[in-house]
């Protein structure tokens, strides 16, 4: 059975600014089925909203159409979860407390980001899931 991950926004940036590279390989990953995505409603708005900014993405070697392409890619395998309940792990930047929620909401193995310092510094304290580089991830398949 494939490992359950909730992909941050950095990784999804990261890869569509840089062909070559851990984040890239983590969306091949899971393209390939060897990873089930989690997605829910804010982070899908999060990589909807990466797609369009135009200042950020001027440095992607994709286009506007290829990174669409790329998203809706991703999220053709990634499966949605709806989050019910709050936990509210409070996380140095508040924006990010959603990753964990859909993690733990999704029954996440492992939240894969390239900010591990800022969501390992969570009030709450969840034994079961692993925060992990796109490198760490990889290397776990």
């Amino acid at each position: 059975m494939p490992s359950r991950i909730v992909v941050d926004t950095n990784v999804i940036t990261a890869a569509m600014l840089s062909p070559a590279g851990s984040n890239r390989d983590v969306l091949r990953t899971c393209l390939k089925g060897l990873a089930k995505p989690l997605v829910g409603e804010a982070l899908f708005q999060e990589y909807e909203d990466l797609v369009h900014r135009s200042a950020l993405m001027s440095k992607s070697p994709l286009t506007l159409n290829e990174r669409e392409t790329l998203l809706d890619a991703f999220l053709s395998v990634c499966e949605w979860v709806r989050i019910y309940y709050l936990w509210r792990p409070n996380l140095p930047d508040e924006a990010d407390n959603h990753l964990v929620e859909l993690a733990i909401a999704g029954g996440a193995d492992a939240l894969v980001t390239s900010n591990i310092r800022d969501v390992r510094r969570s009030e709450l304290y969840f034994p079961h899931l692993q925060i992990l580089t796109p490198a760490q991830f990889l290397k776990t398949l």
